[in-house]
């Protein structure tokens, strides 16, 4: 039976970019690190794994087919302090129809869509 997820991984031929993004200027603290492969720090629910893969090249040819979504306690305050670092965000914060939901798009350097993520109320 499954019983839940347990981690994701991103896959790149420039892990030392990568790993300099999601870690430095996202935020992430690793938990593991190796060469070549690291593995971040989860509050709760699954873990972000980080590696590099032989048979990737280049940027993602499929950005949206998978999303890594990022709580946060203040979505827009996450966007300004990622905007002040450079990071490129494809939809500023908006607060989402129906759950009401705090969301902003941006991607990594290797095209890969990410979200930040605010709970309503």
């Amino acid at each position: 039976m499954i019983k839940g997820v347990h981690s994701t991984f991103i896959w790149t031929e420039d892990f030392s970019g990568l790993m300099s993004f999601y870690r430095d200027t996202v935020g992430l603290e690793p938990e593991f690190e190796s060469e070549g492969f690291a593995m971040f720090k989860a509050a709760s629910g699954a873990q972000l794994g980080l590696g590099a893969h032989s048979e990737v090249k280049g940027k993602s040819k499929e950005p949206v087919r998978v999303m890594v979504n990022f709580t946060v306690d203040d979505c827009q305050a996450e966007y300004e302090r990622l905007s002040s670092k450079g990071v490129t965000f494809v939809k500023e914060p908006e607060v989402q129809p129906g759950d009401g939901g705090n969301l902003a798009t941006f991607v990594d350097p290797d095209g890969n869509t990410l979200q930040l993520f605010e709970s309503p109320g």
